[in-house]
């Protein structure tokens, strides 16, 4: 299958840099993997700093698989554990969506709130994720207050497939994670959508699109359909994020022999 090749692939050529573990999330790890549509998400952890030369890599690695198959899907975030953490980002955000950013996608760096254990078809390696605790509710509400409920400020965004999905989509997994302390999939957050008062023809519309053979959408759906995404998704974020039993808490870490949160990924083949 061209989702095995390609990450065989990019695993054999991430041997010389010795990385500590090679973890999958989003849709790769979360059992919602749809080859040919979905992003082939991996962050790679460096026992060492990362330096110039590594980032220089890392690119080198990307320009040769270019011309593999899915290749334009394949996204690479790296971290090292200099701070005995795992969380210190080293190169930017390697990979198809290095540059979507400026041209109106919101495609910012890997959310961490989204990396978890589940079946992938692809492969990962070494250590386990250990459990972010007051970190984890942290982020998600900052990722919330600081990009999402910005981003629902401009208009010009939600006339686009991909904010609207990832918008409704990122708020059910926040939601979700800060209420319960889960980490759900992308078919979970679009199941949860309607208990969250979301709009049911946008849900529906996300549905479709996802798991349907989508039909290109009138004019007049476009911006029904961004109006009725942005009179919800505002007023919903606001109310996440300012209460009180969500607030940032202190960054937590597993006594000794906790269990990680997210376990490690086994290496399928066949």
């Amino acid at each position: 299958m061209p989702t095995d090749a390609l990450l065989d692939s990019f695993l054999t050529g991430l041997a010389p840099l010795a990385p500590v573990a090679v973890w999958a999330h989003g849709s790769l790890a979360g059992g919602d993997y749809q080859e040919g549509r979905s992003d082939l998400d991996l962050i790679v952890v460096l026992d060492h700093p990362v330096t110039p030369r590594t980032v220089w890599r890392f690119a080198l690695l990307h320009a040769r698989l270019r011309n593999e198959p899915l290749a334009d899907r394949l996204h690479c975030t790296c971290l090292d554990t200099a701070d005995r953490g795992g969380r210190r980002a080293a190169p930017p955000h390697l990979g198809a969506r290095a540059a979507l950013r400026a041209a109106g996608h919101p495609g910012h760096p890997r959310r961490a709130a989204h990396l978890r254990p589940g079946p992938a078809r692809g492969a990962a390696r070494g250590r386990p994720a250990a459990g972010a605790g007051g970190e984890l509710a942290a982020f998600v509400v900052r990722d919330q207050r600081e990009f999402w409920r910005r981003a629902v400020d401009r208009a010009a965004h939600w006339t686009q497939d991909v904010w609207v999905d990832l918008g409704l989509l990122t708020f059910a997994r926040a939601t979700v994670t800060l209420r319960e302390g889960r980490l759900i999939s992308k078919r979970e957050a679009l199941d949860a959508l309607p208990g969250l008062g979301a709009p049911g023809e946008v849900v529906e519309d996300i549905r479709r699109r996802r798991y349907d053979d989508p039909v290109p959408p009138a004019e007049e759906w476009i911006a029904r359909r961004a109006r009725l995404t942005r009179d919800y998704l505002g007023p919903a974020i606001d109310a996440l994020v300012a209460d009180p039993g969500f607030a940032p808490a202190a960054p937590s870490r597993p006594g000794p022999g906790a269990r990680p949160r997210t376990p490690l990924l086994t290496r399928r083949r066949g």
